[in-house]
Parts: structure tokens; C-alpha cells; sequence
């Protein structure tokens, strides 16, 4: 503990932003390190200091699994979002996150055709959007979306990416 003339001095907590990518597909040739520093800048850019973040890289067989079990659908999906912080006091993230982002790596090559762009740039969309998911947003009502959509967008400059090529005409944005 620093002491300064004689008296230590108790210092603020660290911010621990702790990420794991765990890649479990081989369609998409990714940069775990890459993805790291993509949700520590979308987490920073939230104001978030304390979060334990899981990324997991699958294929559609594997994401369609995940939706069976935890959400009872069928099919493959873009992205599921799994917030751990549950059971935390206050908003989320007072006492940091935790969660797990399980993102679909073919869904994302997919996408990523029909919207013209790259898979990467798309993949990076989905764990931005997810990271916003943990840090309280939501899409459910078009008041939220427009408000989501708008920070989306403000995060992804952020991080130093390129505007989703979303269109209203697709409804993905408001």
C-alpha cells in the first residue's frame, strides 16, 4: 500500500476487465486476441470497469443446440447472450458484469453477404450488440431499438469499426 509522509494511502480498485474467446469452429478464421480487445473497448466505451466476459466462436449445428436448450427455439440464430450478473444489487454492471456471448461464426459469413460486409465486421457487430445487452439495453419495444441502434453505432465508432450496413427497408434499424 502507498504511504505518503507516513500514512499509507488506501488506492481505488483496479478496473478488471477480464475476456475469454474460446473458438469452437473452423468456417472463420478469427483473432481471439482481436475479440479481446473488441469487448474491452465496447465495455470501456459503456463505462464498465469490473466484467468477466465469455466468447464463444461456434457453427450453426452448435449455436442451433444452444437455442434449443436455453431458449426452447429451433434453428440456428445470430448470437445468445448469457448475463451471469444476475442476483447483483443495483443496475447492471454496478458490480460488474458477467455473461457469456455465444456467436454463430456461419450465421455471421452468412450475414455478412446479404448486408455487404465482411464476416469479421459482422461477427465484431454481433459481440457489440451483445455487449450492450449486458450493460442493460434492450430491442424489444421500437423506442428501445432506436435508442440501442443509436448507441450501437456510437460504439462501433468507438472501437474504431465501420457503421453496420443495416438499412430501414431490412428493419434492422429504426
Amino acid at each position: 500500500m502507498p504511504q505518503t509522509r507516513g500514512r499509507s494511502v488506501s488506492l481505488p480498485p483496479r478496473p478488471t476487465l477480464v475476456v475469454d474467446v474460446s473458438d469452437r469452429q473452423t468456417l472463420l478464421r478469427v483473432s481471439a486476441r482481436g475479440l479481446e480487445r473488441l469487448v474491452r473497448s465496447a465495455l470501456i466505451a459503456e463505462g464498465v470497469e469490473q466484467a468477466e466476459i465469455g466468447v464463444i466462436l461456434v457453427d450453426d449445428r452448435r449455436i442451433a443446440a444452444v437455442h434449443r436448450r436455453w431458449l426452447g427455439l429451433a434453428g440456428p440464430t445470430d448470437v445468445i447472450t448469457f448475463d451471469l450478473s444476475a442476483g447483483t444489487a443495483g443496475p447492471p454492471g454496478a458490480d460488474g458484469l458477467a455473461g457469456d456471448i455465444v456467436v454463430s461464426t456461419e450465421t455471421a459469413r452468412r450475414m455478412a453477404r446479404a448486408v455487404g460486409w465482411t464476416p469479421r465486421q459482422e461477427l465484431a457487430y454481433y459481440i457489440v450488440l451483445d455487449v450492450l445487452h449486458l450493460t442493460g439495453y434492450d430491442d424489444h419495444t421500437a423506442a428501445d431499438r432506436r435508442q440501442m441502434r443509436a448507441r450501437e453505432r456510437a460504439v462501433m465508432k468507438a472501437c474504431g469499426l465501420p457503421v453496420p450496413p443495416r438499412t430501414r427497408a431490412a428493419g434492422t434499424l429504426p
